[in-house]
């Protein structure tokens, strides 16, 4: 009985010509029908049984283990009257496959090494649990089966010398994964290759699997094929996996489904438009465009790309029940801050992975909305029992910083600390990023004074925090510690420093880094000539502004004509101004801030009629200034003003209190003052 059709044909016909089939051909038509997932035809012929033996209990076992009900299974395997090798492996191959069931998997294992000769542990027993020590990361079980294993001549078979190599690798032990290869005695069997290249690839030893793998060439096959190029992708050396498969080509070996789809994750890392194109042309000729595996592949080129056109068209001729297409969706809307069409495909998904849940964040951090991360953080609390992605909890705290909103940043570190998160590197910088953004760099600093393992990252924004908060002298002392400690600054590192500098203005000192730059072979960018620029200004040192102008190696953009333009007004200077005032609109004719700065300019030497011009000029052209805007959180919600709105709900209350306000200044305050309050 090879087919179900033949097997429903015989047993109709025992059936109808009540014929009492024999235990062998019960046991027949058990496996045909577990083989085609007919649970429950299984089971009622497994009940009808009038005697069973060992393969009866056998075979309806793995009909419950295949379909991973491991409840039923085990109550079938305890009812079992007697057992075999087989009966015991197959339950422990079903605890090793199904998460959840790992530590019935050990409490079975050692069950069975109390057991009678005939029913002791072999090859098959100590493989599962081998990939079991490697599922878990559990290095020294693996190297107590190991030795298990060499004391009963279990070690020698390719598929024990390949599990042995897989566990090994798993659990970062890549020597000893070499040595257990090195090892076998006998030729090279294709098996025990592909594990080693496997593990070559895991760890980063490309060059030594690529020597392997040429070793013995007619021995591979399409496995050994695919495990490499899927190695150079996993390692970022996609350029290289399109060459090997170019050679997979030159050598006429059939490529599949996991060949393609380490093709497309090639042309999504190097974002090539071009190159993706191409293997999706391919997909189409060959006719795979219906495998879910190849087109949601074909989906995230498109998206890692940035081509949601072409993204959506091949989504829409896949259909939704994609779920890999739809991540991939949800990913690319948010890298480009589509969050309308993002959020809609995310509340679309049954079930939500921490993938989607990351972009989504993601995406509301990069498009600025602040207050949408943390209502998504509060659903996530309600709606996921799994403890979160650090990335999660770091898009928060980014949107924390952003608003400079202490109390939900407090909140989340405390709740960070009562469930238990990993704090790794990027999370604590986060933390201190957060805490020195929201205005309270004391925080920052004791976090810091914490982490044993502080990296380039960390100093970079402790030192912009002290920076930024007035302690200049402070972050002077960590950028010196930072150099002491063996840590290499980077250009963020000087653009940081150098901003202490110029808002104590200490010339001498920024000059000295700013020279220094060079011995960590940084070019100075921007943000480094707009700093040095304004250090000139904020020091009365307009001269050195304009020399060093002239030193710059590129043409000079509206942040370093800005960084200038407002040297001239510390310096009253308002001949340079004008010069510097025709490249500047010309760079940024469109931007009202511009206009602004330039009227101010000519406004505080007196200059009206210039600062005319300049008004005159910007209603010419139609230009307007984004109106002043500020926010407070207040009460588990961001409050946002604008200057000029009196739209808010409280505005009333607001302005009343500000009158009242300033009328007590003008009783309190001195003349001078209320002069000025007066203008």
């Amino acid at each position: 009985m090879r087919s179900i059709k033949d097997g429903f044909r015989f047993h109709a016909h025992v059936v109808k010509n009540g014929i009492t089939p024999t235990i062998f051909t019960f046991n027949q038509l058990i496996n045909l029908y577990s083989k085609h997932g007919l649970l429950a035809e299984a089971r009622n012929l497994f009940d009808e049984m009038p005697e069973r033996n060992v393969f009866s209990w056998n075979a309806i076992l793995w009909a419950y283990i295949k379909t991973q009900n491991l409840k039923q299974a085990r109550g079938l395997f305890d009812s079992a009257p007697s057992k075999d090798l087989v009966t015991y492996n197959s339950m422990l191959s079903g605890y090793t496959n199904t998460a959840g069931f790992e530590t019935d998997a050990l409490k079975l294992f050692m069950e069975m090494q109390s057991l009678n000769d005939e029913t002791r542990i072999d090859e098959f027993s100590l493989t599962r649990m081998l990939n079991l020590s490697a599922k878990l990361s559990m290095e020294s079980y693996g190297k107590q089966l190991h030795s298990y294993m060499v004391k009963t001549a279990n070690n020698l078979s390719e598929f024990a010398v390949s599990s042995l190599i897989d566990m090994y690798s798993k659990c970062g032990c890549f020597r000893e994964a070499y040595q257990v290869f090195d090892g076998c005695a006998g030729e090279l069997d294709l098996v025990s290759k592909n594990a080693i290249l496997a593990a070559c690839c895991r760890e980063g030893e490309l060059e030594m699997g690529m020597n392997l793998f040429w070793r013995d060439l007619e021995l591979n096959d399409v496995v050994s094929w695919n495990t490499l190029i899927s190695g150079y992708v996993q390692n970022c050396c996609e350029e290289e996996a399109l060459k090997l498969f170019a050679h997979m080509k030159e050598n006429k070996v059939r490529w599949n489904e996991h060949t393609i789809a380490s093709l497309l994750s090639a042309c999504a890392g190097l974002r090539s438009l071009k190159l993706g194109k191409e293997v999706h042309g391919w997909v189409l000729k060959h006719d795979l465009g219906s495998n879910p595996f190849i087109s949601s592949g074909v989906v995230d080129v498109y998206c890692k790309c940035g081509n949601m056109k072409y993204a959506e068209l091949v989504y829409a001729t896949i259909g939704t029940g994609n779920a890999f297409s739809v991540t991939s969706m949800i990913v690319g809307h948010s890298s480009q801050g589509n969050m309308v069409d993002a959020r809609r495909l995310f509340d679309s998904l049954t079930e939500k992975n921490s993938i989607v849940w990351t972009a989504l964040f993601s995406g509301y951090v990069k498009s600025q909305q602040c207050e949408a991360v943390l209502e998504l953080f509060s659903e996530f609390r309600v709606k996921e029992a799994t403890v979160p992605d650090p990335l999660i909890v770091i898009s928060v705290l980014g949107a924390c910083a952003m608003q400079a909103a202490l109390n939900p940043g407090k909140q989340i570190h405390a709740y960070v600390l009562r469930i238990g998160i990993e704090r790794d590197e990027k999370l604590v910088s986060a933390m201190v990023d957060m805490y020195s953004k929201s205005g309270n760099i004391k925080y920052a600093e004791k976090i810091f004074r914490r982490v044993s393992n502080t990296d380039a990252v960390l100093y970079n924004i402790m030192i912009a925090g002290y920076a930024h908060h007035g302690y200049e002298n402070q972050a002077i002392q960590k950028f010196e510690e930072m150099l002491e400690r063996g840590f290499r600054p980077d250009a963020i590192t000087f653009v940081a420093i150098l901003s202490a500098c110029r808002h104590c203005g200490l010339v001498e000192l920024g000059e000295k880094y700013f020279v220094s730059m060079k011995n960590y072979n940084i070019l100075p960018e921007i943000d480094h000539y707009a700093c040095m620029i304004d250090l000139y200004g904020r020091a009365n040192q307009l001269e050195k502004a304009v020399a060093f102008m002239k030193r710059i190696p590129i043409e000079p953009d509206a942040v370093i004509l800005g960084a200038f333009l407002n040297a001239c007004r510390i310096n009253r200077n308002t001949k340079l101004a004008k010069e510097a005032e025709e490249k500047l609109l010309r760079i940024e004719g469109d931007n009202g801030a511009r206009y602004v700065q330039l009227a101010n300019v000519y406004a505080a030497e007196g200059k009206w009629v210039e600062m005319g011009r300049i008004r005159r000029k910007m209603r010419e052209n139609e230009i307007k200034k984004f109106a002043g805007c500020s926010w407070v959180y207040v009460e588990n919600r961001v409050h946002i003003f604008t200057s000029g709105d009196s739209s808010y709900s409280s505005a009333e209350a607001i302005y009343s209190m500000l009158l009242i306000l300033t009328a007590e200044l003008n009783d309190t305050a001195p003349v001078e003052i209320k002069t000025r309050i007066g203008r």
